[in-house]
């Protein structure tokens, strides 16, 4: 999938502006506060929303010119939006039918996928009756009952107890991990994202603020964590003596690597203040730093 300059606007609200973006096979997150556009991109990709300028290309065709290609696509809507008076199986199996199964066909995925997201034992029973977890399960289900190659799914661990998101995140992993279904899914939880995809994508005031591998971003820094067992006064002193990079916080020091030569001034710091080392660990940054990152980027250009 392929945004090209794609900008969107409502009124005067620009929604998206001018963004280049590409999605690569696995999960990928969009990660942005809200009304930063990312419902508005997931629904532009549907071929839901026109793009006002620029275009929007799914599986190599564009989304406005051939709606056939939502057949090959599943969405979870973050809103509720159940029929609740219909069983769980009955509505699988219409949206399969929906997009183009051959009723016994739809029957056997709507039990497949139902089992698949924990609901088969309550298949039988109106959607009404349903917790908000188990409403959320089945949304998903009706993204995935036809089998397609991608899921856009919008906020799908809104409203979730721990329980519930940790429920629906691996399920989030596992369409993919499993079933090879290429996931783009939005949130505004850094947690959410950290823990399930393989790329992010943030979005900031309509524009793509930062893009790239997971890993890459929470990737070892050059500052170590260090504890001491004793004598932490005199062990500051000798690595401020040292010229050492250093944030002191209750746990420990965090000291910043300048040159190679850190371990060995780390090391002739403990010797000098007789302070035995507990613990050195390299940091890792986690994905909070990097939004807090692309906002303050963001409002740097603005300052500009």
């Amino acid at each position: 999938m392929t945004l090209s300059k794609v900008t969107k606007r409502y009124a005067t609200v620009v929604a998206l502006d001018e963004v280049d973006l590409s999605f690569n096979e696995g999960i990928t997150g969009l990660l942005g506060e809200n009304g930063a556009g990312k419902s508005t991109m997931i629904k532009i990709l549907l071929g839901l929303f026109p793009p006002t300028s620029g275009s929007a290309r799914v599986l190599g065709e564009d989304v406005t010119r051939n709606p056939l290609i939502r057949s090959r696509l599943g969405y979870m809507p973050e809103h509720d939006c159940l029929p609740v008076e219909a069983p769980a199986a009955e509505f699988l199996c219409h949206m399969a039918e929906v997009n183009g199964l051959p009723t016994t066909r739809a029957r056997m995925r709507a039990a497949d996928t139902l089992r698949h997201v924990g609901l088969f034992e309550a298949r039988h029973r109106p959607m009404g009756t349903y917790s908000t977890g188990m409403k959320q399960r089945v949304k998903l289900a009706q993204a995935l009952v036809h089998d397609p190659d991608i899921v856009l799914l919008d906020e799908p661990a809104a409203g979730l107890d721990p329980a519930g998101r940790d429920e629906m995140l691996d399920l989030v992993s596992r369409t993919y991990r499993e079933f090879g279904i290429t996931v783009v899914f939005s949130s505004h939880l850094m947690s959410d994202v950290e823990r399930t995809c393989d790329r992010i994508t943030i979005l900031e005031g309509g524009r793509v603020a930062r893009s790239g591998k997971v890993a890459e971003y929470t990737a070892e820094t050059r500052t170590f964590f260090i504890e001491v067992d004793g004598n932490r006064e005199r062990f500051l002193s000798a690595l401020k003596a040292r010229g050492v990079s250093m944030a002191v916080g209750q746990g420990g020091v965090a000291v910043r690597g300048v040159d190679e030569d850190l371990c060995d001034l780390v090391r002739d710091a403990l010797v000098e203040a007789e302070a035995p080392l507990r613990r050195m660990a390299p940091r890792r940054r986690d994905l909070t730093e990097l939004f807090t990152g692309a906002a303050g980027d963001r409002a740097d250009e603005g300052g500009a």
